[in-house]
């Protein structure tokens, strides 16, 4: 009796063209024919094995007629699972031979595989493991996965064009974590997405810092510009071979997802229904004109969508990544927004902690308040203030707009606020030098933003919260660029009791008269905070000393200033510590043109300029103590300047309770 044996070969990416061979459909074949050009229109189609038309290089299924925006797949699953962002993750179970692919019945996506494992156990394709995956967002969708001995590929058919997050989740099921010599197998492969390479050899348990069975995130941005997408993981011939198992040493995926960065107008997969208006036509005149309205009414609903679309795409091209990220990104980053990684909350919105799939830690700011712009100026601006880089300003990434509202996207900042390492309890221990040294930085970026950079900007909301502190005590301004996004007339001060009021200078408050020295007033509120270690309001404390700006008046003007320093400082650089004292009293004077530029500022803390004597106590600290010594009558002795607008004269500060603002 003769035996058939089962041939498998790979002829994919081969160029090869003509009609389609009927002997190619052997039951003794198994031939991987992918990314070929053969010419379709010449061959009975009804010898074509399911699929391979979609899978043609020049790719004639469904090119030209999008029916698709997104997909998602569960490697090696059997059973379809809904992600943490509501996303269906399909199920991809088929057994793959050495050379072959399949195709979804709905054309959506399809998978490659080619290569023969040596001696592998039963070649199998789909591994599992019982062990829970740590560090994952859904542990289930990491439990199983889809391995290769040297390439797989998987497809994303009749996508519409446009710029997409492609997100590959990875976690180590093949090599156990155990004191033995099972735990030494590595696996090195590489990563290309729409042909290019984007990793190198890329291990996943390095990735997971030596660990098996933790999620490993990758995400990166790939240009469908023929409906066609292509992910590829290639064996780079390196790794082990025999450990644990004969035949663990190839590419392997647990599951992918793929999110458009743009607002599509195709209804991913969902059939379109059938239009009536013809019938209604025909019933009446007037009929007619209700079904003409619809027409034009559905007219003008595709136009308005392809006009969105295609100004969300020229956003993507305008700015381009990292610039702009996606809602599926940072929702995957912060664990869907989960409030045990809110950092804060404040005016502008929750600040979230998160990791990126590449590692970055980062800070996302939820802007509840929408800005007054469209999504083109947001970006722009937001590409604008991204440009604007020193060490001492927090670096904005991006931005993302097609969630509910917008978002920013920071670097984040491992020891927190400046507010938190001065004023709180097991608050960081900052000695002198450190102090001055956040002092002089502070004063460095306000000089860079109000003088250096290409594009000026007036922060407007300097305080203690809003500098953050980053590994090396390094102080960064944050929310730098805010004030550029948002109405002039909001202006984010935290009035209640919280007591983070008191940065407002007196110009601001009462006339909304923004310059550069309303930062300088903030900069010398925040210095004398600093000294002191303690905010500019305590009402916990005695009552001559409850505001720091009238309290160190006092001792100015009794020649003791340096009293006001903090009482945990057991040493400091008494001309540093007056320098700055003097510099403050100086930032605060309530007239605009009294205050000196943060240039000169900078100059007179490093001892580069003459300190100037003449410094006159400000006439709404006067005003302040003559009305608390008259409060019998206070009507009659409050100045129009505090009573017309309601506004606390020491503080500047409306007396209304407002919202704070974390500043993160």
């Amino acid at each position: 009796m003769m035996h058939l044996f089962h041939i498998c070969r790979d002829f994919s990416y081969n160029q090869l063209t003509g009609s389609f061979p009927s002997w190619a459909t052997q039951n003794n074949l198994q031939l991987n024919l992918v990314a070929n050009n053969f010419d379709l229109g010449s061959t009975n189609n009804g010898i074509l094995p399911p699929g391979l038309n979609c899978l043609q290089k020049d790719t004639p299924c469904l090119r030209g007629s999008p029916e698709y925006y997104s997909f998602a797949v569960d490697c090696g699953s059997n059973r379809s699972i809904r992600g943490s962002d509501n996303t269906m993750y399909e199920l991809d179970f088929t057994d793959l031979g050495s050379s072959s692919y399949y195709v979804t019945s709905e054309t959506r996506w399809g998978v490659s595989n080619v290569g023969k494992y040596f001696q592998s156990p039963n070649d199998s394709k789909i591994i599992y493991s019982n062990e829970k995956i740590q560090n994952a967002v859904v542990s289930e969708l990491l439990q199983t996965a889809r391995m290769s001995p040297s390439s797989l590929r998987y497809f994303g058919l009749g996508l519409e064009n446009g710029n997409y997050t492609v997100l590959l989740q990875f976690a180590e099921l093949g090599y156990p974590d155990s004191p033995t010599w099972k735990s030494l197998g590595r696996r090195v492969f590489d990563i290309y997405i729409q042909g290019d390479l984007k990793e190198k050899d890329f291990d996943i348990r390095k990735m997971a810092g030596g660990k098996s069975f933790t999620a490993v995130y990758k995400s990166y941005t790939a240009t469908v510009s023929k409906n066609f997408l292509e992910i590829h993981l290639f064996w780079a011939g390196k790794g082990t071979c025999c450990i644990p198992i004969q035949g663990y040493y190839g590419p392997l995926i647990s599951a992918l997802s793929i999110t458009p960065n743009f607002t599509p107008t195709v209804r991913n997969g969902v059939p379109k229904r059938k239009s009536k208006v013809g019938a209604i036509a025909g019933i009446s005149i007037g009929a007619s004109v209700v079904g003409l309205a619809a027409l034009f009414g559905i007219f003008m609903f595709i136009k308005k969508r392809r006009r969105l679309a295609q100004q969300q795409g020229e956003l993507y091209n305008l700015v381009g990544r990292p610039d702009v990220f996606s809602n599926a990104e940072l929702k995957l980053a912060t664990n869907n927004y989960s409030s045990q990684n809110i950092l804060g909350e404040g005016g502008y919105g929750p600040v979230y902690k998160g990791m990126l799939p590449d590692g970055r830690v980062i800070a996302v700011k939820q802007l509840s308040q929408s800005s007054h712009q469209g999504k083109n100026q947001f970006v722009t601006e937001v590409a604008t203030i991204s440009s604007v880089q020193h060490r001492n300003l927090v670096k904005l990434h991006g931005c993302c707009i097609d969630s509910n509202t917008p978002l920013l996207v920071y670097e984040y900042l491992e020891n927190g606020s400046l507010d938190q390492a001065l004023f709180r309890k097991n608050s960081l221990k900052l000695d002198w030098a450190t102090r001055f040294e956040i002092i002089l930085g502070i004063a460095r970026g306000l000089t860079y933003l109000h003088e250096e950079s290409s594009v000026r900007i007036v922060h407007r909301d300097i305080k203690a919260s809003n500098v953050l502190l980053d590994t090396d005590l390094t102080p960064k301004i944050s929310d730098f660029g805010l004030a550029r996004l948002y109405d002039e007339k909001k202006t984010h001060v935290s009035t209640g009791i919280a007591g983070t009021f008191g940065y407002l200078a007196p110009e601001y408050a009462m006339r909304r008269h923004l310059t550069e020295k309303v930062d300088v007033y903030a900069f010398g509120v925040v210095a004398l905070e600093t000294v002191a270690g303690r905010s500019n309001t305590n009402n916990s404390i005695e009552e001559s000393k409850i505001y720091l700006l009238e309290w160190a008046w006092d001792l100015y003007e009794k020649e003791q200033a340096q009293r006001i320093v903090d009482p945990r400082l057991e040493d400091f650089n008494k001309d540093e510590v007056l320098r700055v004292i003097h510099v403050a009293l100086l930032c605060t004077q309530g007239s605009p043109n009294q205050r000196p530029p943060m240039s000169r500022v900078m100059a007179v803390l490093t001892g580069d300029a003459e300190v100037v004597e003449m410094v006159t106590k400000p006439s709404y600290i006067t005003e302040w103590q003559y009305r608390d010594g008259n409060s019998t009558n206070s009507e009659s002795t409050t100045s129009e300047f505090s009573r017309q607008k309601e506004i606390d004269p020491l503080t500047m500060s409306p007396t209304i309770t407002g919202s704070s603002h974390d500043g993160r």
